[in-house]
């Protein structure tokens, strides 16, 4: 199929697919005109890509679990597994965070609020 084709089947704008094409997400041969053509499995896959970063994934982690994922896409224990690592990844950025969120509130209305915490 066509960029075009894949785009309206998507619902991602050729400049995403092509993005994610230089990403190595999603590949396409070149026919004799020059024109990108995909396979159809690519519509089910992008759609895949789209909820995983919805989900919170970048577009580098999804790249490098990329073959692991297509060959198993609804693969419950491989899914969860990933699942458990990335809320472990969110749980620590949100101890980061409150931290920061801390270490802010204590240094409002100081004297100076760049100098370190006593």
């Amino acid at each position: 199929m066509l960029i075009g084709e894949l785009a309206a089947a998507t619902g991602l704008a050729r400049d995403t697919i092509r993005f994610y094409e230089k990403r190595g997400l999603v590949s396409g041969e070149r026919r004799a005109n020059g024109y990108r053509d995909f396979p159809p499995e690519s519509v089910p896959w992008l759609q895949y890509v789209r909820t995983a970063q919805a989900l919170g994934f970048s577009l580098a982690e999804i790249a490098r679990l990329g073959e692991d994922l297509r060959e198993a896409p609804d693969c419950a224990e491989r899914l969860s597994a990933l699942f458990e690592d990335k809320i472990r990844i969110i749980d620590a950025r949100m101890d980061e965070l409150s931290a920061l969120r801390a270490d802010l509130v204590a240094r409002v209305d100081t004297g100076c609020p760049l100098r370190a915490a006593t």
